[in-house]
């Protein structure tokens, strides 16, 4: 196990200790013993923080120096790169991170979707015309301009920070705007190994800010009530996001939010590869520990049976290969916190009581190790209307709703009060088309099809969030638009 180097603060171009002195432990959900120390930020830190942000926005040419931002956003990507080792020791070690599941999501993504927003700057559209027009007897000239909006607090959660990080800070300082980067208090190095970057790369003072301390929500409600933060781009549970939209009303904040999920997987009667779509379904990368991730798998009730079978053999085949920190094929570890293991057995509890049968997992593993450890878990025989099949559960956890037709599958997957992601299995591209376009979700993989990449945009409907990361919108998220007009 590795002993992590000291997550500091960085804040006007320092890399410094919080002004208290005061760290505390970062836990490793591998051993539930400390792997590490930060600073831990004081409401004095989370001022100078947002008041150098305030300043490098206001008082420096970084808001429209665009060659500027290119080449050094360019340069940390390099620094990043060439860091990637410490990057999947940070993903292993605060997060958890199987090292199979460092290759996607946690490090390698991210740093595609970085590229992927370099690559797509130049297609942001800064000027757009809207021509004369006649009024009054005189004729007008309208320009449209997009400018950054300013200060952005962006508040990212623990599962997998940097491909989150990635996603807000570097949209947000290709946009023009200074950051104050504020992540989760269990992975707080991810955050800190901006700030050291930045140093190196000669980010200007007050552009890049992060602070971060134990208590999860001191700096992320400073943020939120700030008449001096512009923007709030927070990625986390639905609850905290209603409690940003409620803060933030009184300064008028803009909120970008990307919450939680229920993503329903429908699998109709006629795929082609009916055993596999099911299989594969099952919810063990990561530990289930994902936004986006499918947790609902809807099946047709005249495959109900073979579908059972089926995953009673995927779940049993794939055994205890899960929870080796050192195993290079693994994908799935533990869950991040003691907390978040009670959360989720205790979900495996209600699932009990509300009448699902337990297929197969639902205990918690002391045996692979000191820390949060879980078994792949799924109930069949589930009702829509349980909990388990409404409420995020945020673990290795998966539930199997049958359906009676298209209609009712549709029905199903949009009974939620979540509408993040899903997934159309169907031997007829033009039926799973058909189905996938009258669910409600920010978006939808149809026979496989891949539909988050950092190219793409990603978001949510309903209470799964407002806005849309990655991509040029990713970007555009960041800016306003200025429209400006004058007499000929």
């Amino acid at each position: 196990m590795t002993t992590l180097p000291d997550a500091k603060l960085f804040i006007d171009g320092q890399l410094r200790d919080a002004q208290s002195g005061k760290t505390f432990d970062i836990i490793s959900p591998w051993t539930g013993e400390p792997v590490g120390k930060a600073a831990d930020a004081t409401a004095a830190d989370v001022e100078e923080a947002i008041a150098s942000a305030r300043r490098a926005f206001d008082k420096t040419d970084w808001s429209t120096n665009i060659a500027l931002r290119v080449k050094l956003v360019q340069k940390l990507y390099d620094l990043f790169d060439a860091n990637r080792e410490r990057l999947s020791d940070l993903a292993r070690n605060e997060a958890g991170a199987a090292i199979g599941a460092v290759g996607r999501a946690h490090v390698d993504m991210a740093m595609d979707g970085w590229k992927d927003y370099i690559d797509l700057f130049p297609q942001v559209e800064w000027q757009k015309s809207y021509g004369e027009r006649a009024a009054y007897g005189m004729m007008h000239e309208r320009v449209a301009v997009k400018e950054p909006v300013g200060v952005v607090g962006a508040i990212t959660p623990w599962n997998v920070p940097l491909y989150v990080n990635v996603g807000k800070v570097v949209a947000a300082l290709l946009a023009g705007c200074t950051v104050i980067l504020k992540p989760a208090p269990n992975t707080p190095g991810m955050g800190s190994i901006f700030g050291e970057l930045a140093a190196e790369a000669g980010f200007p003072a007050g552009v890049l800010n992060v602070v971060f301390g134990e208590d999860a929500a001191l700096a992320g409600e400073m943020l939120v009530t700030d008449p001096r933060v512009d923007l709030i781009s927070f990625t986390g549970s639905t609850g905290v996001g209603k409690r940003i939209m409620e803060q933030g009303a009184a300064t008028m904040k803009r909120v970008f939010l990307e919450l939680g999920g229920k993503s329903a997987k429908i699998v109709l009667e006629d795929s082609e590869n009916f055993a596999m779509d099911v299989a594969t379904t099952m919810l063990v990368f990561h530990a289930g520990q994902g936004c986006a991730v499918h947790s609902r798998l809807l099946v047709p009730r005249s495959r109900y049976d073979e579908a059972k079978a089926i995953l009673k053999g995927a779940y049993a085949n794939f055994g205890d290969n899960w929870g080796d920190f050192d195993n290079p094929t693994q994908i799935m570890g533990p869950v991040i916190s003691k907390r978040q293991m009670e959360r989720v057995l205790s979900y495996v509890e209600l699932g009990q009581q509300e009448g699902a049968t337990l297929l197969a997992g639902g205990k918690a593993r002391p045996d692979k190790g000191g820390g949060y450890f879980i078994e792949p878990t799924c109930f069949v025989d589930v009702d829509n209307a349980m909990r388990i099949a409404q409420e995020e559960i945020f673990g290795p956890v998966l539930v199997v709703i049958p359906f009676e037709d298209d209609d009712d599958a549709v029905r199903i997957a949009n009974e939620s009060s979540y509408g993040l992601s899903g997934g159309v299995s169907s031997g007829s591209l033009d039926r799973a088309l058909a189905v996938a376009k009258r669910i409600r979700s920010g978006s939808i993989s149809v026979n496989g099809g891949m539909c988050i990449a950092g190219d793409l945009p990603f978001g949510g409907y309903k209470a799964s969030g407002i806005g849309r990361e990655w991509g040029v919108e990713g970007i555009e998220e960041y800016l306003e638009t200025k429209l400006i007009a004058w007499r000929k």
